[in-house]
């Protein structure tokens, strides 16, 4: 098969930004990462696959924020791993959020392609490529908080489930978060602001990157 036969029948593997970056979701350069589109994307990703309650979705933007502050609540941390556990779900604005028992069927593909645009996004912005081992468990400690949160307060899900699933949440108060959804544009600039924040307190080496 010739060249031009080949790249007629291959699929796109790449998907065009609103900033005017093409980033390839399978080698996904930091070069092409932008927080605008981080941004922009994540506050119109639903959580929970959009099944919770209120007039506006509850958006993967939002969510970090909560996890972020719920993160800074259970840790002493430094402004790196408060920008890790910021963007730890940031791979979504392109691929979305999964919910958790979907991912388990779709299995170790998922994973490939959200660990590579996981390093992509940490580059760009001068973290380590992948969140060191120790302090991910303490990220997803601050996301099950948040979870448990999330479904009894908006997904619909009982208090039992919720311990069930997630953890009883210990030290943090629902009056200690923001968890009634905000509107997408809303959403979008908290979490541009705080990154904005995060990146002023890392100081100007980490804001040349």
């Amino acid at each position: 098969m010739s060249g031009a036969a080949r790249a007629k029948t291959e699929p796109r593997a790449w998907q065009r930004m609103l900033s005017g970056r093409r980033l390839d979701l399978l080698n996904p350069s930091p070069l092409d990462v932008e927080l605008s589109d981080i941004a922009h994307g994540l506050a119109r990703v639903a959580r929970w696959n959009g099944q919770t309650n209120g007039d506006h979705a509850f958006s993967v933007a939002q969510h970090s924020l909560v996890v972020e502050a719920i993160f800074r609540q259970q840790n002493r941390c430094n402004a790196d791993d408060c920008l890790m556990a910021l963007l730890h779900d940031a791979p979504e604005y392109v691929i979305g959020d999964m919910i958790s028992p979907f991912k388990a069927v779709v299995g170790g593909g998922y994973k490939t392609v959200e660990k590579r645009l996981e390093a992509a996004v940490h580059l760009r912005f001068g973290l380590p490529p992948a969140t060191p081992a120790s302090l991910k468990a303490k990220i997803k400690k601050a996301d099950q908080v948040a979870a448990f949160f999330e479904a009894t307060e908006l997904a619909g899900f009982s208090h039992a489930e919720a311990v069930k699933f997630f953890g009883a949440p210990r030290g943090i108060t629902l009056e200690m978060i923001e968890i009634a959804p905000l509107p997408a544009t809303l959403a979008q600039q908290r979490f541009a602001d705080r990154f904005e924040a995060l990146e002023r307190e890392r100081g100007p080496l980490a804001a040349a990157v």
